[in-house]
């Protein structure tokens, strides 16, 4: 059964999400790491897929905890109804901490500023915020250095003493697990254990207190990376977070297609698209695929990235536009309203997220993740 997630209009195209193929795929997930409690990133309207159905999906699947960049995320998931506990980690000057608080939702501080915004939400609301500290153990981002990590400890033990935090977590970020054996790996999780150590001797302790930094990729292939929990985001849609590693038995839960809007029969050495960076070589057929940048279709794809229409594959022909691109498909019989599928699972031979970001020298996160909101997402 399928149900589209903006009601029952004809589109001139679609991303179906498989939700049993995110079932799957926590499975397949948990099984790598059994002993951890298990976040799921849905940030990113869940990677593209949907935020609610996949959060939804998820958590009925073993998921424990749903982890967002942006507090709006989180804020529409309790909206829809989702009480799972939630982990929110991005947040500048001026945001809604108050609502966050309100709807008990879990933040994430790596820098004092951002702890005394938390306390005061938490003092107005009279109830105290559960907070995972972050320390920066070498990728540079969010979370506080290591010189800086005692100074951020002693003032989160002193806010949680006047009641208005409750240290939950104790977490950080890989920059290189998707490269295995790359010795940033070894020197951040030394950070780490001796982050953990300084904030163990300065008081933050209890099994309440969750130790974390294992992504996708370090999920699959780094089990001293497991701690208490796992934070799993690309490879719980279907997609390897490590591609020369193989799938790991992960299935891709989008596929991405169209319906072709026009055919017209041309004459050999026609221009096709902006700047003719294609140039038909014999009589050919053109068809008119209507997605295009503004959907999220790389411009990088222009002769590069296949499609499949009439069981084969076929080049996209030409810039790719706003709204549309042409493919050439010589002689085959294609016709207006035939299926075109840009990416899938690939098991009836059509190509993967994986080969479209190969082809335009990107990774599938964004393949993925830039589908954009004309194209309806419809749920299995």
């Amino acid at each position: 059964m399928s149900f589209p997630i903006h009601g029952s209009l004809v589109t001139p195209a679609e991303a179906r999400v498989d939700l049993s193929a995110i079932t799957h795929n926590v499975a397949v997930l948990r099984r790598h790491a059994p002993a951890a409690e298990m976040m799921v990133a849905v940030k990113a309207d869940a990677y593209g897929h949907g935020l609610v159905p996949c959060a939804r999906a998820v958590l009925e699947a073993g998921a424990s905890r749903l982890g967002t960049a942006y507090l709006q995320e989180a804020l529409d998931l309790r909206a829809a109804g989702v009480t799972a506990p939630i982990l929110s980690w991005i947040i500048t000057p001026g945001e809604p901490i108050d609502d966050a608080v309100a709807a008990g939702i879990e933040l994430s501080a790596g820098a004092p500023w951002l702890l005394d915004d938390i306390a005061a939400s938490a003092r107005r609301a009279e109830r105290p915020v559960r907070v995972h500290l972050k320390i920066d153990t070498g990728i540079s981002r969010g979370g506080a250095t290591a010189s800086d990590w005692p100074s951020l400890v002693d003032r989160a033990l002193a806010v949680q003493s006047e009641g208005a935090i409750e240290i939950v977590g104790l977490w950080s970020h890989f920059a290189c697990a998707d490269i295995p054996g790359h010795p940033s790996i070894a020197r951040q999780l030394a950070v780490f254990d001796e982050a953990l150590t300084v904030a163990r001797k300065a008081g933050v302790t209890g099994s309440h207190v969750l130790r974390h930094i294992a992504n996708s990729a370090a999920t699959v292939t780094l089990p001293e990376s497991h701690y208490d929990m796992v934070r799993c985001g690309i490879a719980v849609y279907g997609l390897s977070p490590i591609p020369e590693m193989g799938d790991f038995g992960l299935r891709p839960a989008m596929t991405l297609s169209a319906r072709v809007a026009m055919v017209k029969r041309v004459t050999s050495g026609t221009g096709v698209s902006y700047g003719h960076l294609y140039t038909t070589e014999t009589d050919t057929t053109l068809a008119l695929v209507p997605l295009g940048y503004a959907d999220g279709v790389l411009r990088g794809a222009t002769n590069r990235a296949e499609v499949q229409v009439a069981g084969r594959r076929r080049t996209v022909s030409g810039r790719v536009c706003m709204d549309q691109f042409m493919i050439d498909v010589g002689d085959d019989q294609v016709k207006e309203g035939d299926e075109v599928i840009l990416f899938g699972p690939g098991a009836e031979g059509e190509p993967t997220a994986q080969e479209w970001a190969d082809s335009v020298g990107t990774i599938t996160h964004e393949i993925v993740t830039r589908i954009g909101s004309r194209v309806p997402r419809v749920y299995r």
